[in-house]
């Protein structure tokens, strides 16, 4: 099994959440792989950014080093964000882009998305890992 980090769990992991670390240190004790999408660098970076959380600035770019960022550098993954954004609103559900391109990697490279966001739920085809939730 590999895992994509949502970007709220990447904002917990640097806020030191005992349950995701937890979890994160297993996945990486029993070799697994972990990834993050170019769309959470972005939101993470330009939050710390925007606060100047300097402290935090320099963990996350630790973080960058340990797990790959994932680019947006397959059609495919556009295709699938395409068909979800639409499945979505066909629904009456909206969902903002980023998430929608962050599920549209992890269905597309086959991974498990760890988030805390119950709205991607509603993502067709998404596998899904709550590690907060007990």
């Amino acid at each position: 099994m590999t895992y994509l980090l949502d970007t709220n769990v990447v904002t917990y992991i640097l806020n030191k959440n005992l349950l995701i670390n937890n979890n994160l240190e297993e996945v990486r004790r029993l070799g697994k792989k972990v990834f993050i999408s170019c769309i959470t660098y972005y939101e993470v970076k330009r939050g710390l950014i925007a606060i100047n959380a300097t402290k935090q600035l320099s963990e996350f770019n630790q973080l960058c080093q340990r797990y790959k960022i994932l680019l947006l550098d397959d059609i495919e993954i556009l295709e699938r964000a395409s068909e979800i954004h639409l499945d979505l609103k066909c629904r009456g559900n909206s969902l903002e882009d980023a998430d929608i391109l962050i599920a549209a990697t992890a269905i597309t490279r086959g991974l498990i998305l760890v988030s805390h966001d119950s709205d991607m739920r509603r993502v067709p085809g998404v596998t899904l890992e709550d590690w907060l939730d007990l």
